[in-house]
């Protein structure tokens, strides 16, 4: 029978769990892998596993979600999964998240339930991201019985309908890493379609254990994510509303970093350093990345 769904990951130095990844794929599933520029035996592991897939070598990172556009645009089934190269997703959770899409033609996009190492269930479903302060939930929630519909899926692994990525235009390609599967949700919500839960079909997330963390990791995280959250605002709010919560924050992450630099804490004074440039510099109309769609076309 012919396959109905690609895999898609996205690799930069994922040699330490991209194996476990390889050998979980189904082998019947097309493995699309998009690499942003390994320097380890990430893309040796993939051609010595999965000699089938097609392997797209970038020559510089192009961030999460642009990376993640690339190899959707070569996909040629009916459905697409874009997973994490720290995950471990069976064929049994790729079933399920196909039956439910059946099931519900209106779906756009659909998520699985995350256990992560130690087996708990993850958060992985959300409400949209100005609600989340108001939303009380702590760090694991017990799944739904059955499939419902969400306002945010985490990026981690979901299963896409492609006629509805192509209708969509993908990933934001102004995003390079941070808040473009909150931008992936608020464009299939308003072009009409659902987004949905299947706690039948469960998957397991690392969670982060695809990059060795350093200083320059450290400071590329938060860094991304002050600035996708400047821009995200600005996209969805305005100027006004994104320059009043841009002078909030960088005012709050520049005390800050001074506060704990001052203590001794040069940790956290880096973090929160990283934070109030990243904001700063969207405030200013730096961009995080120059990468464009007609780039990838």
């Amino acid at each position: 029978m012919k396959p109905r769904t690609t895999v898609v990951t996205v690799t930069y130095n994922s040699g330490l769990v991209f194996e476990d990844f390889l050998r979980a794929i189904p082998k019947e599933f097309p493995l699309i892998v998009v690499d942003n520029a390994s320097t380890d035996n990430t893309l040796d592991l993939a051609r010595a596993i999965r000699p089938d897939a097609l392997i797209i070598c970038n020559k510089t990172g192009l961030g999460y979600g642009n990376a993640a556009s690339v190899g959707l645009k070569k996909v040629e089934t009916e459905f697409g999964i874009i997973a994490n190269p720290d995950s471990i997703v069976s064929l049994d959770a790729i079933t399920k998240l196909e039956q439910a899409a059946d099931t519900y033609p209106d779906s756009g996009m659909l998520g699985p339930i995350h256990l992560d190492a130690d087996q708990k269930i993850e958060l992985s479903y959300d409400v949209d991201l100005w609600k989340r302060k108001s939303h009380k939930k702590g760090a694991y929630q017990e799944p739904a019985d059955g499939p419902i519909c969400v306002e945010f899926l985490s990026g981690a692994v979901n299963l896409i309908r492609m006629t509805v990525a192509k209708e969509i235009g993908y990933f934001d390609p102004n995003i390079y890493l941070y808040f473009e599967d909150d931008d992936l949700c608020i464009r299939l919500r308003r072009a009409g379609y659902s987004i949905i839960l299947v706690p039948q079909s469960i998957i397991c997330h690392l969670n982060g254990g695809s990059v060795r963390p350093n200083s320059a990791y450290y400071w590329r995280k938060f860094w991304h994510i002050a600035w996708s959250r400047i821009y995200f605002e600005r996209k969805y709010k305005g100027s006004l509303s994104s320059t009043i919560e841009g002078l909030k924050l960088s005012l709050k992450f520049g005390l800050r970093a001074i506060s704990y630099f001052l203590i001794g804490n040069r940790k956290k004074s880096w973090r929160d350093l990283a934070r109030f440039s990243g904001t700063v510099s969207a405030l200013v109309g730096i961009r995080a990345t120059k990468i464009t769609h007609e780039q990838f076309d």
